[in-house]
């Protein structure tokens, strides 16, 4: 004869209890700590951290180091940007290491913007001269840990360079200073347009 007896109530509830649990499991290793501090970021990056906005710098593919060193600059007030400082106030450093690992794990993708070919040549052959020992692959490898710079906004870019040469930012090398000074010396406005013009055009 056949048991037809039902299962009882608190069976069944331990069955969806234990499907809960791994479920809510599946659904954090999918949607860990890093991830949701770094959908913080979307409204302004972008998705993935590749951004929209002329002035807003893609963070997506940077190296965890620059990222750490950034958001810390930022949150000491030590890196001029009205809106970050205030932002990065509100991140521990275990929030920022997370962040950065995120977008470390992201692909950069370089964003197609208008330029002048022929001061885009002009430029590449500066960059080579100041720019290309510290800046490998025009700027696009993360390995060098610092910002990306070909396919970067152009207007980041430009609002970048103005704050270091105002004293605004200070140089983390002193290399990098050197080079800019001695460019700008021997190059002026023009040559920091076509240099410009270079990074736009995606080139490496």
């Amino acid at each position: 004869m056949k048991n037809t007896k039902k299962p009882s109530l608190k069976k069944w509830m331990g069955v969806l209890l234990a499907g809960g649990m791994m479920a809510s499991g599946i659904a954090q290793a999918e949607f860990d700590r890093g991830t949701m501090l770094a959908n913080t970021c979307v409204g302004c990056h972008g998705i993935n951290g590749i951004s929209d906005g002329p002035a807003i710098p893609s963070i997506g593919g940077m190296s965890e180091q620059y990222f750490i060193d950034s958001m810390k600059e930022f949150r000491a007030g030590e890196r001029p940007n009205t809106i970050m400082t205030r932002l990065a106030k509100a991140y521990t450093d275990q929030d920022i290491a997370d962040m950065a690992k995120y977008f470390a794990k992201q692909k950069y993708v370089q964003v197609e913007q208008p330029h002048d070919p022929r001061a885009a040549q002009l430029g590449q052959r500066l960059h080579n001269s100041f720019c290309d020992r510290c800046h490998d692959a025009a700027g696009t490898n993360p390995e060098d840990d610092s910002g990306f710079l070909s396919g970067q906004m152009r207007a980041y870019l430009e609002y970048s360079l103005q704050d270091y040469m105002s004293g605004d930012r200070e140089y983390k090398e002193s290399r990098m200073k050197r080079e800019l000074e001695s460019m700008m010396n021997r190059h002026g406005d023009a040559g920091l347009q076509q240099l410009l013009d270079y990074y736009a055009s995606g080139k490496e």
